[in-house]
């Protein structure tokens, strides 16, 4: 019986909820499980309460633009209707503004990560070669060792 993380059962569950609500047969194919399993999965979800389900990016990109010409009572009266928060909706509007807002630092971010990578991989690459001829030269020093026990205790090589 194969076994499944919160996250991929959550994953899987928000994309039969609304707001997406893709057919059980469509996501069982996808994702290789059985529609037995995902509907049990569903019917578990809808048990509990509405805040606890999860939302996936695209749905929630989707209730940003549903929500963004709407007044504060409307929208209000939607995200009642949803179970979620106004407070959830500004907080993935924010997160949406924040990932496009300044692609210039966001570039700036990614290559110093790559350059601080970068560095720690020759860091690491120069720790393995030190390594590396440390356990050659002791390798050596072995096999030395054995040819010269066999050359002066022909007998057998032991303390007699």
């Amino acid at each position: 019986m194969a076994r499944y993380g919160k996250a991929f059962k959550d994953r899987a569950v928000a994309r039969l909820l609304p707001p997406e609500s893709a057919p059980v047969d469509v996501v069982s194919q996808e994702l290789h499980i059985s529609v037995a399993t995902l509907e049990r999965w569903r019917a578990d979800a809808l048990a509990a309460p509405a805040a606890e389900r999860v939302w996936t990016p695209a749905a929630r990109m989707d209730a940003i633009i549903a929500t963004a010409a709407m007044d504060d009572a409307s929208r209000s009266a939607w995200c009642r209707e949803k179970g979620i928060y106004p407070q959830d909706l500004q907080k993935w509007r924010d997160a949406a503004t924040q990932g496009v807002a300044d692609p210039e630092e966001a570039s700036q971010k990614v290559q110093r990560a790559t350059q601080a990578t970068r560095r720690r991989v020759k860091e690491l690459e120069r720790d393995l070669r030190r390594k590396e001829k440390a356990l050659a030269e002791t390798t050596a020093l072995l096999v030395l060792q054995k040819k010269l026990d066999a050359i002066f205790h022909p007998d057998g090589g032991g303390d007699t």
